[in-house]
C-alpha cells in the first residue's frame, strides 16, 4: 500500500487499518495517536519488527491481515453502495467520539445522506433486550416516536427486539434514526432486518467501524456498544437481563459521563432485572420521551408535573369543596350540621349549598340537604385515604 506522496494517504491509511485492526483496540489506538495512521499503516504493510506492546504471535496475525488489505478496493466498493468513510478531523466527524481516547474508532463507514456530526449533537440511544416482551417493544417504540417528534435523533444497534422497535418508532413518527452496526454497513445484519436497515439508510443513517463486507462477531457487538454510548447525549435501557449486552452500553455511557436512564418493568420479569439494577445505582428512571428530554435537553426543558385526570369537583373553589365533602353520603343533613363539619359559618354553608345545587351536586329535602347521584359518583371516583 502506498503511504507517501498521495494527498489521500491519511484516508487510505485509516481505511487500510480498519481492515487490519479490530475495533476498540487500545494498543493500536495508542500507536496511531503517537505515530500517526500513515506510519502505523506503513509498518504493517512493510512487515518487520512488531510495534511496542505487541506480542510476536499477534503481530504476525496483523501482518497476515495487512497482506490482503486493499483500501482502494474497499473505497470503490463503498462508493458503489453509497457509503462514505468519515475520519477524525473531517468536517462530519462527531467530536464526542474523541472521548473514547485510544479506543476511538479509526474512522466510520457511513451510509445515508444526513450529516453524522450534526445528528449526533442531538441524539439519544435507545437499546435493550433482543428477546424483548411486548411491553418492551411497545415502550421502546413509543419512547423513540416521542423523541423523534421532539426533534431528537434515536440511535440504536439495528438488532431484533428493543433496537428494532426503537428504529421503527422513530421512522413511524417521520423522525431521524441511526443504526450502528457491528459489521460492514453494506451487508445488513441481522438478515431479517435487511428491509428495516435499508429504510434507515434512506431516511436516516447506518454507521459502522468495519469495512465493506466484513462480518459480525460476539466481541464486535460488545465493542460496537461503546460507539453508541459515546455518540449520544444519553442512553436509555428499556429491557435487559442481568447479562444483557445493552448493559455494556449503559456502563460505557456512565464512564463517559453521559446520562444513563432505565425504563422500569414488572418486578417479576427477568428481562427487567438488569434495568432495575441500574436504577438502584446512578441511572435515572424514565417512563416517556418527556422524562428523557428533561435530562438530556437544554436548560429549561422541564417535564410537566404529573397529575391525575381533572374531575369536575376539582374546579370548585376550595371552600365549596369543603362544604360538599361535609355532606353525609346516605342521608340529608341540616345546614347547622353541615357548617359544623365544614368548619365554617352557617350562612356561608347555606350560600355554598345553593351554589352546589345549581351545579347539580346537592338537592334540598325539607330543612335538609342531600348529595345527588351525580355527586355520589364523583365522590366514588375521587382519591381515597391512601
Amino acid at each position: 500500500m502506498s503511504v507517501a506522496g498521495d494527498p489521500d494517504d491519511e484516508l487510505l491509511a485509516r481505511v487500510f487499518l480498519t481492515r487490519v485492526i479490530e475495533p476498540g483496540d487500545e494498543v493500536a489506538g495508542r500507536w496511531v495517536r503517537e505515530s500517526g495512521a500513515r506510519e502505523v499503516a506503513r509498518r504493517l504493510a512493510e512487515g518487520g519488527r512488531p510495534l511496542t506492546g505487541m506480542s510476536g504471535k499477534r503481530w504476525k496475525g496483523l501482518l497476515a491481515r495487512a497482506d490482503v488489505a486493499r483500501p482502494r478496493a474497499d473505497l470503490a466498493v463503498a462508493r458503489e453502495a453509497g457509503v462514505r468513510f468519515v475520519a477524525p478531523g473531517d468536517v462530519e466527524w462527531p467530536g464526542q467520539l474523541d472521548d473514547l481516547g485510544d479506543a476511538r474508532p479509526l474512522g466510520l463507514w457511513v451510509r445515508g445522506r444526513a450529516s453524522l456530526r450534526m445528528w449526533a449533537l442531538r441524539s439519544v440511544a435507545v437499546v435493550g433486550a433482543r428477546a424483548c416482551t411486548e411491553y418492551g417493544a411497545h415502550m421502546a417504540a413509543t419512547l423513540a416516536a416521542g423523541l423523534a417528534e421532539q426533534g431528537w435523533v434515536v440511535v440504536s444497534g439495528g438488532a431484533y427486539g428493543v433496537d428494532g422497535a426503537a428504529h421503527r418508532g422513530a421512522l413511524g413518527a417521520g423522525g431521524a434514526t441511526v443504526a450502528v452496526l457491528a459489521c460492514g454497513v453494506d451487508r445488513p445484519y441481522p438478515r431479517g432486518h435487511t428491509q428495516l436497515i435499508s429504510r434507515i439508510a434512506e431516511q436516516g443513517l447506518v454507521v459502522g467501524e468495519l469495512p465493506p463486507g466484513d462480518h459480525p462477531t460476539p466481541s464486535r457487538f460488545i465493542l460496537r456498544n461503546r460507539v453508541i454510548a459515546a455518540l449520544t447525549r444519553g442512553t436509555v435501557i428499556v429491557e435487559a437481563a442481568h447479562r444483557s449486552g445493552s448493559l455494556v452500553t449503559a456502563r460505557a455511557a456512565q464512564r463517559l459521563g453521559r446520562y444513563t436512564m432505565g425504563v422500569p418493568g414488572p418486578a417479576t420479569s427477568g428481562l427487567s432485572a438488569g434495568v432495575h439494577e441500574l436504577l438502584r445505582g446512578e441511572a435515572a428512571l424514565v417512563t416517556d420521551a418527556v422524562d428523557v428530554i428533561e435530562l438530556v435537553g437544554d436548560i429549561g426543558q422541564l417535564a410537566p408535573d404529573r397529575r391525575g385526570p381533572v374531575l369536575p369537583r376539582d374546579l370548585l373553589a376550595p371552600a365549596t369543596r369543603q362544604v360538599l365533602a361535609a355532606l353525609p353520603s346516605g342521608r340529608a343533613a341540616r345546614p347547622d350540621e353541615i357548617a359544623r363539619r365544614a368548619q365554617t359559618a352557617q350562612d356561608d354553608a347555606v350560600a355554598r349549598l345553593y351554589e352546589l345545587r345549581a351545579l347539580g351536586y346537592v338537592e334540598r329535602h325539607g330543612d335538609g340537604w342531600k348529595l345527588t347521584r351525580q355527586a355520589m359518583m364523583s365522590v366514588r371516583r375521587g382519591p381515597g385515604p391512601c
